[in-house]
Order: structure tokens, then sequence, then C-alpha cells
């Protein structure tokens, strides 16, 4: 007997702070201290409207690895999929043609005792 789920319930995570699961609040705050950091560090060196957008770019990919699932899969689990896939347990696809019409003759041909077509007239020496 099988007991079915609805998709919804399979996806279920447990908010924890304002909507967010644990993954994305911690995701959240790398974020937010990435951006607070580089603003804080940068903030003599490079004009405000630079800085703001260095400050969102250096904290962007702390919030896309939070909230992005790809396949299913979160981001770690899909950097370990590539890694092993490219990196640890590479495999060369390599495209053998085949002729089946021919393999097929050679093979009746061999069950028969056919091995190819021979010269029944022979020239005879007078």
């Amino acid at each position: 007997m099988q007991v079915q789920v609805n998709k919804e319930f399979r996806d279920y995570s447990e908010s924890i702070f304002f909507g967010l699961n644990l993954r994305q609040l911690i995701f959240s705050a790398l974020a937010i201290g990435v951006a607070v950091g580089s603003y804080f560090l940068l903030r003599d060196r490079l004009s405000t409207e630079t800085l703001s957008w260095l400050c969102i770019i250096m904290a962007a990919p702390f919030a896309i690895l939070g909230f992005v699932k790809y396949n299913g899969m979160t981001a770690e689990k899909f950097v370990w999929a590539y890694i092993k896939s490219e990196f640890l347990m590479p495999t060369e696809l390599k495209f053998k043609g085949e002729n089946k019409y021919y393999t097929m003759l050679e093979e009746s041909n061999n069950n028969t005792g056919k091995r190819g077509k021979k010269n029944v007239h022979s020239k005879k020496n007078s």
C-alpha cells in the first residue's frame, strides 16, 4: 500500500525568524555582515555610490546561497555534486557507431556457413 503525500508537505521547512528557516537566516546574517564590514573597511577610500554598489556585489553571493535551490538541491549539495561529477569521478563518453544491418547480415552469413561470394565460374586449364 502506498500513501501519497502532497508536494507542499514534503517541501516544508520550519520558519525561525521573519519567515526564514535556519539556513536562510544564517546566510542573510553573513550577507549583512559582509556588506557592513566592507562598508566600514572601504568608506575612507571610495565614494559613497561606488561603495554602496560594492557592498551589494559582495553580499549578493551569500544571499543567493541561502535562498536558491537548483533541481531540489541546496547550493552546497549542488557544488559538491558538480565537483564529484567534473573532478573526482569524470567519465568520458565516446560515441561508437554501429551498423545493425551489417551486423545482422554477418550473423546470418556465419549461421548459414557462407563466408561471402566465391567465384563459381573459373577458367579450366585445357
